[in-house]
Parts: C-alpha cells; structure tokens; sequence
C-alpha cells in the first residue's frame, strides 16, 4: 500500500458525522485509523436507521447506512474510557500516535485526563483536533452542538428554500460534512508544521464557525452590500438565468455564468432579440430584470423534453443539466467511470457492500480500501497484543468490561 498517509496514525475519539467523516478521508488516503468506541454500544450511528446492513439471511444487523457512510478504512477498539485503565490504554496509544481527534463537548475529555492542556507537554509532537459546535473560545463554548443547530444558527437555512416558504435545512448533514473537511485540512496543515518544528498542536474547529465560512458569497453579499442576498430557491443571487426549470417530462438546470453563455441560449430558444434588449444584454440587468425575463424562458423549456434540452445546450456549450436522484447519479456512466460506487467484503455477509467512493484521485499514491466499516471492537485485541498487551492481560481487561 503506498497511500499518501501511510505513515501516520489517528487515534479517533470522535462519532456520528464530522470527526469521522475527516478520519475516514484521511483513512482512504493510508492512515492507520483506530476508532475509539463505548463497549457495548459504540457509535451512536450504529443504530440510527433503518436502513440497516443485512447479513446472508436477509436480517438486520446493528450497522445503519448512516454508520457504513463514514467509516471505512478504521480499525474498532471498543475500550471504556472513563475507566483508569480504560485511559492507559488510550495513553499507550498515544505513544505512538500522530493525530488525536475528538467532538466531546468542550472540556469534555478533561475529566478523563485526556485533555489538550492535559496530553501537549506529554506528548508534544500530538496533533490534538477538537471538533465542537461552537468551539474552544466565546459565550457558547461549553453549549453542545449539532448540524441542524449550526445550519439555523450559520445562515444556511435561512437562504435556503422558496422564497415564499419556510427557511429549509441541506438535504444531507452539510455543516457536519463540511466541518470533517475543514478538519482534514487543519490536519493536514499542522502535520505539515511539525515536520519544520517537531510540535504538535491543536486544531479548533467549530461546525458554526465552517457553516459561516462555507457561505462564501452568500456571506459576502452581506459584508459588502449591507443587506441580505434574498432567498431565492434553486435560482441564484447574482447569476441570471441560474437555476431550474420545468421541462416536459422533468426538471433541468441551466446555468448560465457570462453573457456570451446567455447570447447562444436565447438564440437557440429564438429569441436572439434579447442579446441586443437593455434589460437581458448583461448579467446585472438580468438581476435586476429577472421577474420578466424568467417567465420566458420557462415557457419555451416546458416544450421539450430533460433529455432534449440537456444535449441541445451541450452542443453549444451552455451549462445544463437533468436533476437526478441518486439511482440515476450513481448511474452515470461518468459516476462509474470515476468510481463512485464501490465494493468492499463485509465481515457481517459472504457478499460484497456497496459503499460511496472517495473522490480523491492521486495519480502516484491513490486512495485504497482496506476495511469495511467495522463491527464494534472487531479488531481490539490485534490492537492491543499490537501495542504489546499479553493474552492474560487482554482476558482481564476484557473480564471487567474494559474493553470489548
């Protein structure tokens, strides 16, 4: 295996969506992930289903397609720590570790001696990444967090749906999403650092602090014109024509980015007038004159079909698009052909499990897939006997509900 992270480990304290999200990323990319987890219970999405993995028989087991999406290329050991013994083990850990990640509550791990200020002069060469809601500093550090919270409180939901509706979160968990990136990067980035300097350090990051920054021009209009980019659907701010519309048989995307783009649509759809008319001819007039000019284009795309006006505004290079859903994503041929889905043999059923693929693409060190989300505490004791463990002491840690 020659991934790019080979040579690293993370010991991963974290679970639900964004600190494993960012492990499973650095995972793909060769760490050596070793997911830390509840005896007995482990990673709250373990059960947040249906749907769940089902084994040969066609029975549930207890790992949910929320779990199976963020949690491949890990190694589970199920050890309690809010046990002392329960910590050395973390701490022997640690001996040998490269990354420490975790999303308690701010202060969370102090109680269990597993705090930054805690772990930094013991081992100073830690990348120490602390993901929370709000984050190590201002009046809702010590506040638990969560995605949707961050979505409402970010100024995600409120530019988010039709304009006559309620403010409406991302389909999928994106301010967990995001902050795991976020994460990835930071990592990165100090790894990067302690080569120079040989100290670790700590990461900070706050899912209200990536919902913000992850805006980008939403947020800017706001900084620099002093008023709220309005809530617009799936059409944009300060792009005209730039979002969906009714085909006769579906829903297609155009988007169009520059007025060069706009002149060879309105003269595919005949209406070449508008280059030349003073309300469409730029793209700040079409802002400006968007209630009149959107009216017309929908009324000549519900003639024809998704598929029609999709190849008809590639042949003469207008952004276009059908609006698939995830059958029909995943069966694109360009989604194949770049490896989207993949398959990876599960310890729970003689065949394979689909999995989303990981779109990294390394020409020299490519991302690889060597282990199915695991079961709770599959591989604890080949990490413990790793870590130089004897077969007396795994038994008794074991006997007292230490580990699993």
């Amino acid at each position: 295996m020659n991934g790019a992270l080979k040579d690293l480990r993370v010991i991963d304290l974290s679970r639900v969506l964004a600190g494993p999200a960012c492990t499973q990323i650095l995972g793909d990319l060769g760490a050596d992930i070793i997911k830390i987890e509840r005896p007995g219970q482990g990673d709250d999405t373990r059960k947040w289903g249906p749907p769940f993995l089902q084994d040969d028989n066609g029975t549930d087991t207890v790992e949910s397609a929320y779990y199976l999406s963020a949690n491949r290329n890990k190694r589970s050991l199920a050890v309690d720590i809010t046990h002392p013994a329960g910590q050395a083990v973390i701490h022997r850990l640690l001996e040998n570790a490269d990354v420490l990640i975790e999303n308690f509550k701010t202060g969370g791990l102090e109680k269990y001696g597993l705090g930054y200020e805690q772990l930094k002069d013991k081992y100073p060469r830690l990348i120490y990444c602390s993901i929370t809601g709000f984050g190590q500093t201002g009046p809702l550090a010590a506040e638990p967090g969560y995605d949707f919270l961050a979505q409402a409180m970010g100024g995600l939901m409120a530019i988010t749906g039709v304009p006559d509706g309620e403010p409406m979160k991302a389909g999928v968990a994106l301010s967990d999403v995001m902050t795991g990136l976020y994460a990835a990067i930071g990592i990165l980035a100090a790894l990067h650092n302690r080569q120079q300097t040989g100290q670790g350090q700590m990461v900070d990051l706050s899912l209200l602090d990536c919902t913000i920054a992850s805006l980008t021009n939403i947020a800017q209009f706001y900084l620099t014109a002093g008023t709220l980019a309005p809530r617009l659907g799936n059409a944009h701010s300060t792009i005209v024509p730039y979002q969906t519309f009714s085909a006769a048989d579906g829903h297609v995307i155009i988007a169009v980015g520059n007025d060069t783009q706009f002149a060879r649509l309105a003269k595919f759809i005949g209406h070449e007038n508008w280059i030349a008319d003073a309300r469409f001819a730029t793209n700040s007039a079409r802002v400006k004159n968007r209630a009149a000019l959107i009216p017309l284009i929908e009324k000549e795309i519900a003639r024809q079909t998704v598929a029609y006006w999709v190849q008809s505004f590639q042949d003469i290079d207008v952004p276009a698009a059908p609006v698939n859903d995830m059958a029909q994503a995943f069966a694109m041929p360009q989604a194949q052909a770049r490896a989207m889905r993949i398959e990876m043999q599960h310890d729970a059923r003689s065949e394979p499990v689909a999995l989303v693929g990981s779109p990294l693409k390394l020409s020299d060190t490519p991302v690889s897939y060597r282990h199915a989300p695991p079961a709770c505490g599959r591989d604890s004791t080949a990490i413990l006997k790793e870590m130089g463990f004897t077969d007396t002491i795994i038994k008794d840690l074991k006997g007292k509900g230490i580990i699993a």
